[in-house]
């Protein structure tokens, strides 16, 4: 599948996972956010915006995907693998509103993150560059955003990969088991690109919607798995592989996933790989 990414707005969802934003040490930046229930995502974030205008971030312009490099930032150290499911979105207006998102496919995402204290908005930790996010070369297309679609099969699985050994990274989730996730996310996210306040963390998203041209097509990574102790305490340094894998739980077992990640053997097309490399 031919996507032309740099063409589509790429968000992310906070707090989709339980624990994920206590073990981010993130928890606290969303104390003042107020949510419908306890187990609601926090906010939807920025990490790429073309075309920007005069309200969006300079950086936020600067494409930051790559589906094989990390370039670790200058001057900073705990940098962490973030691995989630994303989902492309067509995406219908009416009236200068989101109306609807139609699903089109998914893949392998790393919405890589600079553990630092004091950034204001999320955003500022997601983009610092070229080559400082993940989405994999290897989409798979979507049949039905639903329990009874080929997504509902899926877990995702995340390693660090140093000097030939593979650490599990994120712990190996279901993607059902998102807090949010299918009908319940898409209202969700309707909801935050139509109506999301610029307050504490989170900035206004329809603002910045507008301003490149109500784009027809939106990437979303929908929300970061819980850290194994290893990845909560263990941070990426030079010549590191990031890796994280989508894979159908009906097919392969998380030990037949850590073994094809050792010996990079992950070339089936019902996996969506993402295989990163970190340079300085």
């Amino acid at each position: 599948m031919n996507l032309n990414m740099q063409q589509m707005p790429c968000f992310g969802v906070a707090g989709n996972f339980t624990g994920h934003l206590e073990q981010a040490g993130e928890a606290k930046d969303f104390t003042l956010i107020k949510t419908l229930e306890p187990k609601a995502p926090k906010a939807l974030f920025p990490t790429y915006i073309p075309n920007g205008g005069k309200s969006i971030p300079a950086f936020l312009n600067v494409f930051p995907f790559s589906s094989d490099t990390i370039i670790f930032p200058k001057g900073e150290q705990k940098l962490q693998i973030e691995p989630e499911c994303a989902v492309v979105f067509d995406v219908m207006w009416k009236d200068g509103f989101v109306s609807s998102l139609i699903p089109v496919c998914f893949g392998a995402s790393n919405d890589c993150s600079i553990r630092k204290e004091g950034s204001r908005k999320i955003s500022e930790k997601k983009n610092w560059g070229e080559c400082t996010k993940g989405f994999s070369g290897h989409p798979i297309m979507l049949n039905d955003f639903s329990k009874q679609g080929i997504l509902d099969s899926y877990r995702i699985a995340s390693f660090l990969v140093r000097n030939g050994k593979a650490e599990p990274y994120g712990e190996d989730s279901a993607v059902r088991e998102y807090s949010y996730i299918y009908e319940k996310l898409i209202a969700w996210l309707i909801d935050k690109l139509n109506y999301q306040k610029d307050e504490g963390p989170a900035e206004n998203i329809h603002a910045y919607l507008s301003e490149c041209g109500f784009p027809k097509k939106i990437l979303i990574s929908i929300g970061a798995t819980r850290y194994t102790d290893y990845g909560e305490h263990n941070f990426l340094q030079d010549k590191d592989i990031a890796a994280v894998i989508l894979y159908p739980e009906t097919v392969y077992t998380p030990e037949q996933i850590r073994h094809k990640v050792e010996s990079q053997d992950l070339g089936e097309d019902d996996i969506s790989v993402l295989w990163q490399k970190v340079v300085l």
